[in-house]
Formats: C-alpha cells, structure tokens, sequence
C-alpha cells in the first residue's frame, strides 16, 4: 500500500462514517467533499448549506453521531472492522475505482486483502458442470496465491468460495482464501442456506460490506456489491451467466476499471451460456482452466494509484455569489437531462469554469437533484 496511506483517529473514524452515511453523499460526492473541505469534520458542517443551495427545500438528513457510534459498537461486538479508503489496510486495486466506497467493513481474516485478487462469478442456477468447473479453478487459483473473490450467492458463486478453501492433494497444501463480498451487513447470512458456508469464512476466509450490521440485502444493493467484486480484483471470470444478470454487470464494471475479463465458453443451446457467449465475441479472454487465467494475468501489475492521504488538502472552494449561483445553474441545468453527460463535455458546451460546474454539479447532487454514473458522467434524475 502506498507509505502516504495513514490510519484513521478515532474521531476521524466516526466522522468518516457519519459523512458517507448522510443523505445524497454517495462514494465519489465523498471523495469531492474530502477535498474541497479538508476533512470529513468540515465536510459534515458544510453539507446543510450545499444541499440548500443545490435547491433542496428541507434540510438534509446528516447522520448523527450517537447512529454512527452505535455502529462502531455493533461491529466491534461481532469482531468486525471499518477500513478506510485511506488506509493501509485498504484493498490497493479497488482504491483505484473513482466510486470505491469510502470505508468498507471486514470481518474475517484481514491478511488475505494483501492478496491478488480474482473473481470469479456466475449463474445461480449453474449447471453442476458450471460449478465442478468454478470450483476447481478457484482451487487452483486459491493454491497459486491468489485471493478468489465472488459474492456469496447460490451457484456459481458457492462454488467459488468452496473451491478456493479446499487442500489441494499435496499434505497440508492450503489456498491463499477466499473473499466474499455481501449486498447486505457483514453480520447477514443471504441465502441462509450457505450458513456452514459463512462460518468456514470467518476462520479460514473474510467477509466485506460496504453496509451497516443488520442490513438485510435488497434489489438494490446487488449493482453496488458488483463494483466491489470488479473493483478488488484483477480479473473476473465468468463461468455460466444469462444475457441480463449480475454476472455481465460485474464483467462490464471490471472492463471499465481497465481489469481483465475473461469467460468460459459453453453450449448456444443452454440460456446460461449466452451471457459468457456474448463476452467472448466482444473480446474477452476464453477460460478452460486456472492455467488459463493464470496466463491472462501474467501482464497485470497492481501498479494502481496510491492511496488518499488520510489528511486531504483542502481546495478553495467556489462559492458564486448569488445571481452567478442562479444563471450558472439555469445554463448548467437546461444541458442536463435524465441522459448521462460527461462533466468534461458539460464543461465544454456551458463554457463556464470546471471549478464552477464542480460546485453547482456538487450542490445538485446534495439535494437529490442529480446522480452520477461510471465514466465521470451526470444525469438529472427524474
């Protein structure tokens, strides 16, 4: 990790986790707050007045600090623990993603973070091919050093997990672990079913979450997980996945973050195949084994970006006055529409300052008006 990653105070902690649990402050609004602010303290101060400017006509909810401390509480009685995105601790890789969440919560074996990481995810309904396959190559992958990361769904996934904490045939011969990464608190078994699967990764394995104890997963949450699992590996495989699930959006994310993508192929005539299908047509690396995945790695490096420094530099922030705060908006808001932009070629067409639109975009976002999506892009939501 980079030597300017620093660990967190105590109150630094609990400020952190007050602002990335307030209303509109989504992970790359977190990082844009951190540095035009300085601090996470300072952030929390300025939020009421950046929602009210953005046109937000009630106050906006900022979480208080008796919720955040009982959440502390809650995951030091479970062993749990935050991690934050300045930290040394911090998964390197997903670091680099502009939309990693700003503290993520682990609970389980912290050592295996240091790892390489892999993913590989897939069908729910697998095939028992599908999962015979997944489960072997995680366990190769497991016993080569790499940290196997998927997402504790039925299928594909289980497979995975299991196959990455079986011995290999060698005495004693162990894999580096496993990482499952929750929609839900690290504290929910989803699906109940893979309860014996959970206590295997609390000793031998790990489990993060971006989300409190006792959230129990919903639709939702499932996008945001996948970005963990793209965004933490170097590459994610995908054994069995239909043309619109979870599967195809994690490879998509993980295009987008520049990893690589690889997939097995199988039969046109099964509905599970066409997902992987359809990615190896469009260039990703054809998988039969671990060997395979070893090879498409071979060339991949963790040269991600360093870490955030713990303490930000504050950048002066632009505060227009009044009626430039109205005519930019108006310009700003008659280019907007509920079709993502690019802030670069919003910039470019309202010909006002990236400084200006920053802010305006920032107070937008604060007061619910605005959401932004991969690609340092924008939409007014509907």
């Amino acid at each position: 990790m980079s030597p300017t990653a620093q660990s967190l105070t105590d109150g630094e902690r609990l400020d952190w986790l007050r602002l990335s649990r307030s209303e509109n402050v989504g992970p790359i609004t977190f990082r844009l707050l951190l540095e035009r602010f300085g601090s996470a303290t300072a952030a929390l101060e300025a939020l009421p007045e950046l929602a009210k400017r953005g046109g937000q006509a009630r106050p906006i909810r900022v979480c208080p600090a008796a919720t955040a401390e009982r959440e502390l509480a809650d995951l030091a009685r479970l062993e749990a623990r935050t991690i934050a995105l300045c930290e040394p601790d911090y998964p390197q890789a997903l670091a680099a993603a502009d939309d990693a969440p700003p503290l993520v919560v682990l609970r389980g074996q912290a050592q295996l973070l240091r790892r390489p990481a892999v993913a590989i995810v897939g069908a729910r309904n697998a095939s028992a091919n599908g999962r015979t396959l997944a489960k072997g190559i995680a366990g190769d992958l497991a016993r080569a050093g790499y940290l196997v990361v998927s997402g504790f769904a039925r299928g594909i996934d289980t497979a995975a997990h299991e196959g990455a904490l079986t011995p290999g045939p060698g005495a004693g011969e162990a894999g580096a672990g496993t990482l499952a990464v929750l929609a839900g608190g690290v504290d929910i078994i989803y699906p109940a079913e893979n309860g014996r699967l959970y206590d295997r990764l609390l000793t031998e394995g790990a489990l993060l979450s971006e989300m409190p104890p006792g959230r129990e997963p919903q639709g939702r949450h499932f996008p945001r997980r996948n970005r963990i699992i793209a965004g933490l590996s170097l590459g994610v495989v995908v054994v069995e996945a239909a043309l619109r699930s979870g599967s195809l959006h994690t490879a998509r994310l993980a295009a987008d973050y520049g990893r690589d993508v690889m997939a097995v192929p199988g039969s046109p005539l099964d509905p599970r195949a066409k997902g992987c299908n359809g990615l190896l047509r469009q260039g990703a690396t054809l998988i039969e084994s671990a060997a395979d995945v070893l090879e498409a790695l071979a060339g991949s490096t963790e040269s991600f970006a360093e870490a955030p420094n713990a303490r930000f530099e504050a950048a002066p922030m632009v505060m227009p006055s009044s009626q430039e705060q109205l005519q930019a908006t108006d310009k700003i808001m008659e280019l907007l529409s509920p079709s993502p932009i690019s802030v670069d070629e919003l910039i470019r067409q309202c010909q006002l300052s990236a400084a200006l639109v920053g802010t305006v975009l920032l107070e937008l976002e604060l007061a619910g008006r605005l959401e932004r999506t991969p690609g340092n892009r924008v939409a007014l939501i509907a």
